[in-house]
């Protein structure tokens, strides 16, 4: 029979020390085969993301999901753009995909209509490698007009474009398990 998992999440990553625990259970039930997704939400996890990127490039595939709704909270909705801004640039420099989430086009997908704010944002999800959509009614519709703008928004952005200042995350501590 075909196995019927391929990737496991963790939520609520904070510390590299969480990927290896999870690892070490992947083990003991003898799934170490499958990959890893890890959903970053808060100011912990965000700031130790190098540690955690490395501890889970030990066993690819390997991919980050930023639920920006928990992140604002815990970081405030005034740095939510910065740091999102962070995390992408980490996970692209280590050629980890990331899973834009959290409230894209909700709207639209609850009552067939989005907000401006929302589009833009959509938009700005071009730097994702995927998009999570959470569930309603029109959500037909609001895949599509996520696709189509996808596609446009393509053509105007290259990954790696903007110009990167220094991270306060690039002062590295020690990496556990080194």
């Amino acid at each position: 029979m075909a196995p019927l998992v391929d990737i496991v999440g963790l939520s609520f990553v904070r510390r590299a020390e969480d990927v290896l625990q999870l690892h070490q259970a992947l083990d003991h039930l003898d799934a170490s085969h499958l990959g890893t997704l890890l959903k970053i939400e808060t100011r912990q996890g965000f700031e130790q993301l190098p540690q955690i990127l490395l501890a889970g490039l030990r066993r690819p595939p390997l991919g980050i999901m930023v639920a920006r709704g928990d992140l604002a909270v815990e970081i405030g909705f005034d740095r939510l753009a910065e740091v999102q801004e962070e995390i992408l640039w980490l996970c692209e420099a280590a050629h980890v995909p990331v899973i834009w989430a959290t409230q894209v086009l909700d709207t639209m997908a609850r009552r067939g209509l989005p907000s401006r704010a929302e589009v833009s944002d959509a938009a700005l999800s071009v730097r994702a490698e995927c998009v999570m959509l959470n569930k309603g009614p029109y959500i037909v519709d609001t895949v599509r007009f996520l696709a189509d703008i996808l596609g446009r928004m393509t053509e105007h952005r290259a990954k790696g474009l903007p110009m990167l200042r220094k991270l306060a995350v690039s002062l590295l501590q020690d990496y556990p398990g080194s």
